[in-house]
């Protein structure tokens, strides 16, 4: 099965598994119009690959009071647009035994850009995907994390954990439309998100190349859950996200036959 989907609006594009599935994209000869806080770098992708396959948009997506805007301003320029990949993030460490050391607002801000954003993103998209009569899609970037956190990272733990049900209630909710809703979930990758760990940060986890690889893998396969490495043994991991989305699933079907 192919990837069906002509042109990515690929929010978070300037830098890590952003720019590395952005990459990927136009080189399988689907165009992608790429979204972030940095010009230059937005600049520099669309001169390597030419304005007839890339484009680029600067917009930080944490000011959500612009999101319908931005949406109704993109899909002026870029009509075509059938697929919106949600993939930013930011990371902190937080000491959760210091009380002292606690930033509540940085807390709030990380949250809020990891998964408040996306939900808005996310429902200015959904009525203009619905009116089309062909395939969209909705593919957002979780964290294997989400499902075991990592203690030192709460705000990232909890924020892709809500992303993550926020996935599946949205995946099952549009499950009678054309939207596909895809769920990409990796393993620590070697991008700039590390960047706080200082020189570790840029050889922590899976080379971005080999993300790249087994994620393409999954969206040719059309799975809507690509689930890749795994935290701890992959045979309980595994286990525990298969588990987890049958129990949604047979919830979902009770909550219907009840209505």
């Amino acid at each position: 099965m192919s990837f069906p989907y002509k042109h990515v609006l690929l929010i978070g594009a300037t830098a890590g598994i952003g720019r590395a599935m952005a990459d990927r994209f136009i080189e399988t000869g689907i165009k992608v119009t790429a979204v972030g806080r940095r010009q230059d770098r937005l600049d520099d992708f669309v001169q390597k690959y030419g304005k007839d396959k890339a484009s680029g948009v600067v917009f930080d997506i944490s000011d959500t009071s612009k999101t319908t805007a931005f949406v109704d301003s993109v899909m002026q320029s870029h009509p075509d647009i059938d697929c919106l990949f949600l993939n930013a993030g930011t990371q902190s460490v937080y000491d959760l035994s210091d009380p002292a050391s606690f930033d509540l607002e940085r807390f709030q801000s990380e949250v809020h850009v990891n998964y408040i954003s996306l939900v808005a993103l996310t429902y200015a998209f959904v009525p203009i995907f619905k009116k089309r009569e062909t395939p969209t899609s909705i593919i957002f970037t979780g964290s294997n994390i989400a499902i075991v956190p990592a203690a030192t990272l709460p705000a990232y733990c909890g924020s892709k954990a809500a992303l993550n049900v926020f996935t599946l209630c949205l995946r099952e909710s549009l499950r009678n439309t054309n939207i596909k809703v895809i769920e990409i979930s990796p393993p620590p990758v070697q991008t700039e998100l590390h960047d706080y760990m200082g020189e570790h940060g840029k050889s922590f986890g899976m080379p971005v190349n080999q993300f790249t690889d087994e994620a393409h893998k999954g969206l040719l396969q059309g799975r809507d859950q690509i689930i890749i490495g795994a935290v701890g043994p992959a045979e309980t991991f595994n286990e525990i996200v298969d588990k987890r989305r049958a129990a949604f699933e047979n919830l979902a079907k009770m909550m219907r036959s009840a209505h």
